[in-house]
This record gives structure tokens, C-alpha cells and sequence, in this order.
């Protein structure tokens, strides 16, 4: 998966001086390595019994319906607060100043399904351990968390401790 870096755009000062930011648009827009992603991450699940992927807001829905197609799955949206139309249920999380939160519909996750979330990056880990947090509110079982990129030198991973989590490139 290594040689899809080569479609990866580095922006450097964005959206701060000092980011190095990881543009996925550039993967997106070719054909044959969007295709090779999406096949690689459905295939790390594949004879999981997935019942659901999870995609985060924003980027997470880029991914996560192309991956609930491959595995035959429901997709079901975690967005931020006040942009479900029904019931939801919401968690708040910190962020490195200040907290954030975010919501999924009450109904989206039956208790004992199995429950794959997505999203383009493992950064800090705080995002991906708040959604594993309301999927387990609904009763759901976290089978896996799966990511386009992981900067591995935040060390998110630490924050979804016995988690499955897959990346399907590193930083």
C-alpha cells in the first residue's frame, strides 16, 4: 500500500505553520488507487460479519459507504452536533483546547451488531475513541476501526487500546 504515499499530496504550513497536512484529494481523484483502497480496507474486514461501518464527519464519508458496499454492510453517519434530524445520542470528547462532540441517530446501531468505523486519519485517537464510545452506548460491538493514514508519531493508537485498527498507510 506504500506506493499510494505517491499520490498523496504534502501541503506544508496547512492549515497552520509547522503542519505538514496529508491531502487525500489527489488519492481520490485516481481511479485505480481509489479503487485499491477501498478493496484493501473492505478486505481487512471481510469474514468479520460487519453489520455496519460507521463513517466520521467529514472525510469518514468519503470512505465508509464505499466500504459498507464492499462488505455488504449498512453505512450510518456520526456527524457534528445538531445535524441528525431524529433522536441521537452524543458524546463530548477532548480536544488539545477545549472539547468538541458529536452525535449518531438513537436507532443507527442495533445492540450486538458488529459495528467497523472509518475515517481518513488516526491522528491523536480522540475523535475515533469518542465514536467507539457512542457505538457502545447503542449496544453496538466495536469489531474494528479502520483508516486511510495514521501519523503513528501521535500516537493515537494508545487512546484505542484493544481495538482492531488497521491503517492502510503510516506517517
Amino acid at each position: 500500500m506504500n506506493h499510494l504515499k505517491a499520490l498523496i499530496r504534502e501541503v506544508p504550513d496547512f492549515p497552520k505553520p509547522g503542519i505538514l497536512f496529508y491531502d487525500i484529494t489527489t488519492l481520490l481523484k485516481d481511479a485505480e488507487g481509489l479503487h485499491l483502497l477501498i478493496d484493501e480496507l473492505g478486505a481487512a474486514y471481510a469474514g468479520k460479519g460487519i453489520d455496519k461501518v460507521v463513517g466520521i464527519e467529514a472525510r469518514g464519508f468519503i470512505f465508509a459507504p464505499a466500504v459498507a458496499y464492499a462488505l455488504n454492510a449498512g453505512f450510518v453517519p456520526v456527524r457534528k452536533p445538531k445535524k441528525l434530524p431524529a433522536v441521537t445520542e452524543r458524546v463530548e470528547y477532548q480536544l488539545e483546547y477545549g472539547t468538541d462532540a458529536l452525535e449518531i441517530h438513537r436507532d443507527a446501531v442495533d445492540a450486538g451488531e458488529n459495528v467497523l468505523i472509518v475515517d481518513d486519519v488516526l491522528a491523536t485517537g480522540g475523535t475515533a475513541r469518542a465514536v467507539t464510545q457512542l457505538v457502545e452506548k447503542l449496544g453496538g460491538k466495536v469489531a474494528g476501526l479502520g483508516f486511510v493514514i495514521e501519523l503513528d508519531f501521535l500516537k493515537g493508537r494508545e487512546k484505542l487500546s484493544g481495538y482492531d485498527i488497521r491503517a492502510m498507510l503510516h506517517y
